[in-house]
Parts: structure tokens; C-alpha cells; sequence
């Protein structure tokens, strides 16, 4: 019993061992942590260390210029931070011409469930018509609805509400299919 004892105890230090590098956390670009390292490109105070990402990559356009637009109750019309939102976007795209936007429409969990598919519709297509607007080639562009289906905040209060009634951008590189 006490070679079992041994072998355990022995396991044991060598895995603890092994969770104990000094260098974990920080920011690198080796193979386990990713380009940005495991704190996502934060520098100590906070802030998105804008020198880790790639200013044509997809993780850029999301954390730094903005991949998310948010509506009013039951409304799909363009705010003023929506416009300064999707007006970056439009920049961005307009740059990388060998990225396309998949657009997605999303709703609230308030209403039918008809209802939220024609609203994330109306939600996707005015960000859509704003970029086109802006000069975004309309082939590179495809809208998605997913209703309430898919929620980022589920529960049943108003600052879920609010983060669930969106129209996300999401860049792929490639064709639309």
C-alpha cells in the first residue's frame, strides 16, 4: 500500500509541477496561447493592446472597430452609435476587400417567435443598406435572421433585452455561399 501511496504522491508533484510556469499569462504568440496570448491582448490596464492585432484580421474588426450594432425596442432603425459603429465597418471592408459579411439579425426574447424572425430580417438588411450605402460592394454581403433563437444574455429582465436586440457583423474570408 504504501508503493501505491508513493506512485500517487509522485503524480501529484509532477503535475503540479507542471501548472505552476511563471509565464502563463503573459502575452506571446506561441502555440498554446494564441497570437494575442491567453489575457486577449490586454495590456495592464485594461485596454486592447491595439500593437497584438493584425489591423486586417477578423479578431481586429471585432474588438477595436466593432462588429455589433444594438436597436430599440421592436424598432430596426440605425442609431446614431449604430451609424459611428457600422461606419467603421464600412471602412474596414472597404480596406479588405478579400473579406465578405455574413450580417445577423437578432431579437429580443419578448414576442412570437414569427415575429422576432421578421425583425432580426429588418434588423440585418438596415445594417446591410447602411454599408451599402457606404460604398460595400453588395456581393460580399449576406443577412441572416435568427430571431430570439439565439439570445447572448438570457434572462428576463431589460439590460438582457437590450444585449440580445442586435445585428451582428461576422467576417469570413472566402466566398458567400
Amino acid at each position: 500500500m504504501s508503493n501505491v501511496f508513493k506512485i500517487l504522491a509522485a503524480g501529484a508533484l509532477v503535475l503540479t509541477a507542471a501548472c505552476t510556469n511563471p509565464d502563463r499569462f503573459a502575452g506571446g504568440s506561441d502555440i498554446n496561447n494564441g497570437a494575442a496570448g491567453l489575457n486577449g491582448g490586454l495590456n495592464g490596464a485594461g485596454d486592447i493592446s491595439q500593437g497584438a492585432l493584425n489591423p486586417t484580421s477578423p479578431e481586429y474588426f471585432n474588438q477595436t472597430v466593432g462588429n455589433r450594432v444594438l436597436f430599440a425596442v421592436d424598432q430596426h432603425t440605425i442609431s446614431t452609435e449604430g451609424a459611428a459603429i457600422l461606419d467603421g465597418q464600412a471602412n474596414w471592408l472597404m480596406a479588405n476587400p478579400a473579406y465578405l459579411a455574413v450580417i445577423e439579425g437578432h431579437a429580443d426574447e419578448q414576442g412570437t417567435r414569427e415575429h422576432n424572425l421578421a425583425l432580426g430580417a429588418r434588423r440585418s438588411n438596415a445594417v446591410r443598406e447602411y454599408l451599402l450605402s457606404k460604398g460595400v460592394a453588395d456581393n460580399r454581403m449576406r443577412t441572416l435572421t435568427y430571431g430570439k433563437e439565439r439570445p447572448l444574455a438570457a434572462c428576463s429582465t431589460e439590460s438582457c433585452y437590450s444585449q440580445n436586440r442586435r445585428a451582428v457583423t461576422i467576417i469570413s474570408a472566402g466566398g458567400l455561399s
